[in-house]
């Protein structure tokens, strides 16, 4: 599927209902499987989620969860922890490529079974579910937030908890501190103390109902939007001021780019604050809030902005290298931009090309980031269709707020 974007106008207004966080729905669903008292609603739409409950309802043979990296990560750590599980975990030939080790490592520290069934390091993974009474294990924690958080979540049904010992400098610590809210949220007690979290056994819980907030990391594209048109009223729900999603650091960022944030009960309102000043050059470390990179390096390439963003030496293992998917995208657009490892340099300036095609390279992230570019000039997006990994109805939505989205 190819779409050609255009926009009419000049001002966008309107109201989305945006699907609740796959990071929440995820972690959730595993803590319903393991604690079985729990209600969740508002739960994500998105394909990481649909697979993440296929893959946690199956007890033996292949479980295939395609790109999802969260399923990935935290099906491992479930399926070594359930005894009588005896499983072949697999994905995507990307998922094959995205290294599994340090987690594995770590579970089989604590006494899980777990091979490699093609190339050490990387998944297929062969499980086989056995009681963990090991309790201690050490981690680097510049490691991904998903790994740490994959062991979290099962402690609680680990029959000696366990105490988990951060090594280094921890980035991601918001996706830490959501697994950690949630997990006192349905009963579990936590402790994290200098680099070490402690998280308790819980023997007995009691029924809980806990709604998902909506996805942060989709709210970041209607910041992207209201940040790039001359007019702007947007109105997104279900989101809430206290949100344990690291993105909602958006309302902070985006204030430099223009874009208001004001919230309405569950509501959330962006507006196009035409009287602020726009910096010339925006840096940001976004170690804790990696996936609304890609969303800021376009917002910043459409506004004319410079950027110096680091922090991102976890988007080299994503469902693509991201740094290296920005800067040839954006170069066919006519940005002058450089990448390294963990950082990404634009150069302020330039104009846009239009009609140009963007490879999306199975990301959906890439799809949506690339998508408020349409405000200025027409863009084609190729392979639009993989928006499902994360939010299936992003084109409907774009559409209703005056978008031109055609099917080439």
């Amino acid at each position: 599927m190819r779409v050609r974007l255009n926009f009419p106008g000049k001002e966008v207004h309107g109201e989305i209902s945006v699907t609740g966080s796959k990071s929440e729905s995820n972690r959730l669903l595993l803590l319903k499987a393991l604690l079985q008292d729990l209600e969740i609603k508002n739960l994500s739409n998105s394909d990481d989620t649909r697979v993440m409950k296929a893959g946690i309802e199956k007890t033996s043979g292949m479980v295939d969860i395609h790109h999802a990296g969260t399923a990935m990560r935290f099906l491992t750590a479930y399926f070594a922890t359930q005894p009588g599980c005896d499983v072949v975990l697999t994905g995507s030939a990307r998922m094959k490529e995205r290294p599994i080790s340090i987690l594995v490592d770590a579970l089989r520290a604590l006494g899980a079974a777990i091979t490699y069934t093609e190339k050490d390091g990387y998944p297929p993974l062969h499980i086989k579910g056995t009681s963990i009474v090991k309790h201690e294990v050490t981690l680097d924690a510049d490691v991904s937030s998903q790994y740490i958080s994959a062991l979290l979540l099962v402690a609680p049904n680990l029959e000696n908890g366990l105490e988990l010992t951060l090594d280094g400098k921890i980035t991601s610590l918001p996706y830490i501190k959501m697994t950690l809210a949630l997990l006192e949220q349905v009963g579990v007690k936590t402790d994290f103390t200098s680099n070490v979290i402690t998280i308790a056994p819980l023997k007995k819980n009691e029924t809980k109902v806990l709604t998902v907030e909506s996805d942060w990391s989709s709210a970041s594209y209607f910041y992207s939007i209201a940040s790039v048109c001359e007019q702007a009223s947007i109105v997104i729900s279900s989101y809430k001021p206290d949100s344990l999603q690291g993105d909602s650091v958006l309302q902070e960022i985006y204030r430099d780019l223009g874009v208001g944030s004001a919230f309405m009960e569950d509501r959330l309102m962006l507006k196009r604050v035409a009287e602020t000043e726009q910096v010339s050059m925006m840096k940001l470390d976004l170690a804790n809030a990696p996936d609304i990179a890609q969303t800021i390096a376009v917002s910043c390439f459409a506004n004319g902005v410079g950027c110096e963003l680091t922090g991102l030496h976890t988007l080299k293992i994503k469902e693509t290298d991201r740094l290296e998917a920005l800067k040839t995208e954006l170069t066919k657009l006519g940005a002058s931009i450089e990448v390294t490892n963990d950082t990404l340099y634009l150069k302020a300036g330039g104009d846009i090309r239009p009609e140009i095609a963007i490879d999306t390279y199975n990301d959906h992230r890439m799809a949506m980031a690339f998508a408020p570019l349409a405000l200025k000039v027409p863009i084609i997006i190729n392979d639009a269709g993989v928006v499902s990994k994360s939010y299936p109805g992003f084109w409907d939505d774009l559409a209703s707020l005056g978008f031109e989205v055609q099917e080439l």
